[in-house]
């Protein structure tokens, strides 16, 4: 396959929409680029898609095409011919899962959590033979769906099913971003999206410069990839929370249930989450090597979508391509870094708690990406110390404290302030004129000076002031926050060695975004594949014991 890079294409509008790029036109396009009639295309396939709005109003499609020619022999002379440094030939970089390890699985792999790290773990290692285990603490999605819209609307918190918890883990309630800045050598990336679209993901995230699948659709995966491991003889164990291991010299020999129930097990990935604070702390009591590490915290900001539309593809045509996302980084005087951070275009903020009297706010967005307001969470970077505590679970300890003041803002609720308030220190009022937010859960009116820690407040202001240069209205009286936004990455790592396992105890393997080795779906699925060859390499397939007669 010949590749061909930078492929530009005008954006044409007619009426209030884009016209569509077709087939047709992308084979002519590569024609001319190849010197070569249309008829020698065999096939032409979409490598990379972006938007290019750097000459606003003029606006590009950016493609890096794939093309097969039928005389399969003519594509390196055709690549050579054309001298194009654009022109390439594709070297594809499949994944492949490790071959099975010699030794014997004595028992069955059981893996703790079923966000993107578990869920994945699980069904790498049912597909290829090992029968695992999956135990989570909440529900299946589609009865987690009903507590958390229920918690939106009465605001009854289940502490073990809600945004944090449950199959698919946090990410089920976001925007479904995958995009990540882990490299790719080993083509885990390629194979996760892969994955998600073969469980009903749009084919679109396997080419578009920043894929997001949606919770509606996010929500719909998650249960395929559910089925599908029940299918290879895996199990998955709902309202199944961790209590306790039993380690016998060192290793690993069972995990505990509800503090009833022990299943036997040597091997037992630890994919709990960012937020899975009662876990942390029980492994910090046995004495599981950990450490506090950095995260970032800050608050949810709003903006009219059309606001952020129109800065970034321009006035002419702003709103009629799909809702536009934006990245923004910022350095302040005190040396602390701010930034955007899970920006939802089109989408909700929500009330993200798992514990009792504590507020946690996320963002959302359906695959339509339809609401009135973008959201982001613009953060400040902290550190351990920061957290008044050289422990293990200070970054714990940190959390809970912002997470109790924002819920006594609020008295329950969302506190919300428009952003010429926050500046001037006074609790908002309703104002007609203003946007209103687009919030999942209730909310309240209120003062969120002090939230953050004072230096963390300043810096949040100097960012926004400087966003607002690149953004014009990003820092204006009318845009929304709301607080706390807390739950950013782990404040906690587990500590693991080269071969993934805890050097705490034989045949724990801690995983993912809540064990301090990843950030975000993908990534946190990288992870759990990684864990899972890791296992794979090792141990051949898992087979039931028979009983000899």
């Amino acid at each position: 396959m010949i590749a061909i890079n930078q492929v530009k294409i005008e954006i044409v509008f007619q009426g209030n929409k884009a016209v569509t790029v077709d087939e047709a036109a992308l084979r002519k396009k590569a024609s001319k680029l190849l010197g070569i009639s249309d008829t020698q295309i065999a096939e032409i396939v979409i490598l990379k898609h972006s938007i290019d709005a750097r000459k606003k109003p003029q606006l590009f499609h950016v493609y890096t095409l794939g093309v097969c020619l039928k005389e399969k022999k003519q594509e390196e002379k055709t690549v050579k011919r054309c001298r194009n440094a654009n022109i390439t030939i594709y070297r594809e970089n499949p994944y492949i899962f490790p071959q099975s390890g010699m030794k014997i699985l004595p028992e069955r792999p059981v893996i703790i959590g079923m966000g993107p790290a578990g869920l994945f773990c699980g069904y790498m290692l049912a597909k290829h033979g090992y029968k695992p285990i999956i135990l989570e603490r909440g529900y299946d999605v589609e009865k987690r769906t009903k507590a958390v819209e229920e918690f939106w609307e009465s605001g009854t918190l289940d502490t073990e099913s809600n945004v944090q918890f449950g199959e698919g883990g946090a990410g089920t309630f976001s925007d479904g971003k995958l995009n990540t800045l882990v490299k790719d050598k080993n083509g885990r990336n390629k194979e996760v999206l892969r994955i998600f679209v073969e469980c009903g993901a749009p084919p679109e995230i396997l080419y578009e410069s920043k894929p997001h699948i949606g919770t509606d659709i996010l929500k719909k995966v998650v249960a395929n990839m559910r089925e599908t491991i029940l299918k290879n003889d895996g199990s998955v164990r709902f309202g199944a929370k961790v209590t306790g291991l039993e380690i016998e010299n060192t290793k690993l020999t069972g995990v505990q249930i509800n503090d009833t129930d022990v299943i036997k097990t040597n091997h037992a990935v630890l994919a709990i989450g960012h937020s899975a604070r009662d876990t942390f702390e029980y492994l910090a009591h046995i004495n599981i090597s950990m450490e506090a590490k950095a995260f970032a915290v800050g608050m949810r900001v709003e903006h009219s979508q059309s606001l952020i539309n129109e800065n970034m593809y321009g006035s002419a045509y702003g709103n009629m391509l799909p809702a536009a996302p934006y990245k923004l980084t910022a350095k302040t005087s005190m040396g602390r870094g701010v930034y955007s951070f899970c920006m939802c275009p089109g989408g909700y903020v929500v009330n993200a708690s798992s514990e009792n009297k504590r507020l946690a706010v996320n963002g959302m967005s359906y695959s339509d990406r339809g609401s009135k307001n973008a959201n982001s969470a613009i953060i400040v970077q902290v550190s351990p110390k920061d957290y008044g505590s050289d422990k293990p679970l200070a970054g714990v300890a940190f959390q809970r404290r912002l997470e109790e003041k924002a819920y006594a803002l609020g008295n329950g609720k969302i506190p919300v302030q428009y952003y010429g308030d926050f500046v001037k220190n006074q609790t908002s009022v309703d104002r007609e004129d203003y946007y209103r937010p687009c919030i999942k859960g209730g909310y309240q009116l209120a003062n969120l000076r002090g939230l953050l820690p004072k230096e963390c407040e300043t810096a949040f202001l100097e960012g926004m002031e400087q966003f607002d240069k690149t953004i014009k209205g990003y820092a204006a009286e009318d845009t929304i926050l709301s607080g706390i936004e807390s739950r950013t990455s782990s404040p906690v790592r587990i500590h693991r060695n080269e071969d993934l396992q805890s050097p705490s105890v034989e045949g724990l393997y801690p995983c993912g975004e809540g064990a301090g080795y990843a950030g975000g779906i993908t990534s946190a699925a990288m992870d759990g594949i990684l864990v899972a060859e890791k296992i794979a390499s090792q141990y051949q397939p898992f087979v039931d014991k028979i009983a000899v007669v």
